[in-house]
């Protein structure tokens, strides 16, 4: 489909419910369950985003035509009065602005909320032109944002390719990194373990003999097989778990648990500890096409190993067992490393309205690209696979 001859027309809504789930899907590449219509709407049906939350919808569509042609783009933007939940920090440039006397919230943040986790961020319909259709909302993003009166743009967790594309628009590529587990096509978990180095693959059958010798019951589960009692208890762990931890946000409330039950399940893998038939830990991921995202993990108790069992060992056991390429353990933890996970670039893209802000920070992004070229070259010195 060309654009040449069609008017680009651009809209903003505050609710993901003024479009249709099939439109939205449509614009989706059916890989990555976080851009797709149920996760968000479960979000906000659910109150973890929207008022009183610092997480406020600013979706971008983008058609060719009048009000009545079809959405052939999407941003999923959100106005935000904090940096919580984001998981690209950056804390420094708020109190740079603020100690130069800027405002630097609200801002826009093109992200799907507490998840960072790798995958598009211009939502794009696979008979639209794609260049147009991210030069569209790249740049409708800026022009929403001094609408507004933000202090600037930015796409978290993107793709290489929307960063370099934003970059030809005058946004900034800031690089950093996670720790990522790649399946070199393992036949099974013992296969994995004979890639790694002797230290680390006796370390890791150690950690998963110690998880067992609690006399507990673990299993994985997907979507269909946890009953409700299974999902009380994920939700149960994660709301004892932030209690715990009081300079922690709880960004999902109980309300969503029972909604991500419904609507979300066929997606979902949990790592389930039951002492009996009474479930006392685990962990919530969700699955992709080909990519395993670990997200959530609680506890009724403190015992040891079960952590690394329910987030690490058990997943990637499930991903090489399912065929799946990738597993996305989440953010930070160089801990991940002795378990197999290799720190992997992740890509974002800022716009920053102020143009002394703007160079600051884009002074210090090249900074940082630097910094962390090195840390990944220290880190894979490290490396626990065999050489």
């Amino acid at each position: 489909m060309s654009g040449d001859d069609l008017p680009l027309r651009l809209e903003v809504t505050g609710s993901i419910h003024t479009v249709t789930q099939t439109a939205w899907d449509a614009c989706t590449d059916g890989r990555h369950p976080f851009v797709e219509h149920a996760f968000l709407a479960t979000l906000e049906d659910s109150g973890a985003i929207g008022e009183g939350t610092g997480w406020y919808p600013r979706y971008i569509l983008a058609r060719l035509g009048d009000e009545h042609a079809p959405i052939l783009g999407i941003a999923p933007l959100f106005a935000r009065t904090d940096s919580y939940g984001e998981y690209i920090f950056d804390w420094a440039w708020a109190n740079g602005a603020q100690r130069a006397g800027l405002a630097y919230y609200p801002k826009l943040t093109a992200a799907v909320p507490f998840t960072p986790a790798t995958g598009p961020r211009m939502l794009i319909h696979p008979d639209a032109p794609t260049d147009l259709m991210r030069q569209a909302l790249g740049q409708g993003a800026v022009a929403l944002a001094q609408e507004m009166g933000a202090s600037g743009v930015h796409w978290l967790f993107c793709s290489e390719q929307e960063a370099t594309a934003l970059h030809t628009m005058g946004y900034s590529h800031r690089k950093t990194y996670q720790f990522h587990w790649e399946n070199q096509g393992y036949s099974n978990f013992d296969a994995f373990l004979g890639a790694l180095s002797r230290k680390r693959r006796k370390e890791i059958r150690r950690e998963r003999k110690r998880a067992r010798e609690h006399g507990f019951r673990i299993e994985t589960k997907t979507g269909d097989q946890l009953s409700v009692e299974d999902w009380r208890g994920l939700r149960s762990f994660y709301l004892a778990t932030h209690a715990d931890r009081p300079y922690q946000r709880q960004y999902l409330p109980a309300a969503w648990w029972g909604l991500a039950g419904e609507r979300l399940a066929d997606n979902a893998i949990a790592v389930l500890v039951y002492d009996g038939s009474r479930p006392i830990a685990g962990s919530l991921s969700f699955r992709g096409s080909d990519t395993l995202y670990g997200r959530y993990w609680g506890s009724l108790g403190d015992w040891d190993a079960l952590h690394f069992e329910c987030c690490y060992y058990a997943l990637i056991e499930y991903a090489i067992d399912h065929g799946l390429s990738l597993f996305e353990a989440g953010a930070q933890g160089e801990h991940k490393l002795r378990r197999g996970l290799l720190p992997r670039i992740t890509h974002s893209a800022h716009h920053i309205l102020h143009p002394g802000l703007h160079d600051a920070i884009a002074g210090f992004i090249q900074e940082e690209t630097l910094a962390v070229r090195r840390d990944i070259a220290i880190l894979s010195e490290s490396s626990p696979y065999a050489t």
